[in-house]
């Protein structure tokens, strides 16, 4: 059992069947995050209305690589854990032992983010169904205490096939009947009531997330925009990772704005 006064989160290790309270958590903060202003709105108010006991909806932060999702549910944690605030994370392979974990928080005075990192599900896998209980419960209803926040790089958790497609029907009214396998699939996306989307920054946006980066450096601005802009080219990436890789190289080797 963790003692949840003195940790703010945990990871569940299924070598234990446990969860391990984390020590060292990532410091980042809200405001670290540049030019993701509306998804920080919408998340913060969500999460504050959860704090509250007022309603608040299971949250899918989807988008590009890099830009930002994982990092704005650990700056929640940050700034909300002294409110009452914990995060659990959940591997998709360990979602069985789900139910036990839900055992475990039901009734506690704290409030809950099952946080699912990086989700998406491979054709076959069907450990999403106890993801559908936990937000919306079977015969037991899910806890009050809890609320999912998941990041994936894909809209849709389950991968959709043509062949699924097979069964679905236009009625006379025009409204579409799905074929059950894709009803199933698009059933967990729903359960998600918040959606939040992220994209990969254009180059105006990039350099002022390396701006941020360099607030305190004294360099020149415009070696500081060439270097950068080689940086994200080299690596074929353009995105809030990026900048912060090439603030850490800066940091070990200056000389990369000769």
């Amino acid at each position: 059992m963790i003692d949840w006064n003195r940790y703010n989160a945990a990871v569940f290790r299924a070598s234990t069947k446990r969860l391990k309270g984390i020590d060292a958590l990532d410091p980042i903060r809200l405001e670290d995050l540049v030019g993701l202003d509306e998804q920080k709105r919408r998340l913060v108010e969500n999460t504050e209305a959860f704090l509250a006991g007022k309603g608040a909806q299971n949250v899918l932060l989807w988008g590009s690589r890099g830009t930002g999702k994982s990092s704005l549910v650990k700056a929640l944690l940050n700034a909300y854990a002294p409110q009452g605030l914990r995060i659990v994370e959940f591997y998709k392979e360990d979602l069985p032992h789900l139910p036990e974990f839900l055992d475990e928080i039901r009734g506690e005075p704290w409030r809950f983010i099952l946080f699912l990192d990086d989700l998406t599900f491979a054709e076959g896998e069907n450990t999403y169904s106890y993801l559908k209980s936990a937000m919306e419960g079977s015969i037991e209803a899910p806890p009050e205490n809890l609320r999912v926040y998941a990041t994936s790089n894909r809209r849709h958790l389950v991968p959709e096939y043509q062949r699924e497609n097979a069964g679905t029907q236009v009625g006379e009214a025009g409204e579409i009947h799905y074929s059950d396998a894709v009803e199933e699939k698009i059933a967990l996306a729903d359960r998600f009531g918040l959606w939040l989307s992220f994209y990969s920054p254009n180059e105006t946006a990039y350099l002022k997330i390396v701006e941020y980066y360099f607030r305190d450096e004294k360099v020149d601005k415009e070696a500081l925009r060439r270097a950068a802009i080689g940086f994200a080219r080299e690596r074929a990436a353009r995105s809030g990772r990026t900048a912060r890789q090439f603030w850490e190289s800066y940091r070990k080797d200056p000389g990369i704005l000769r």
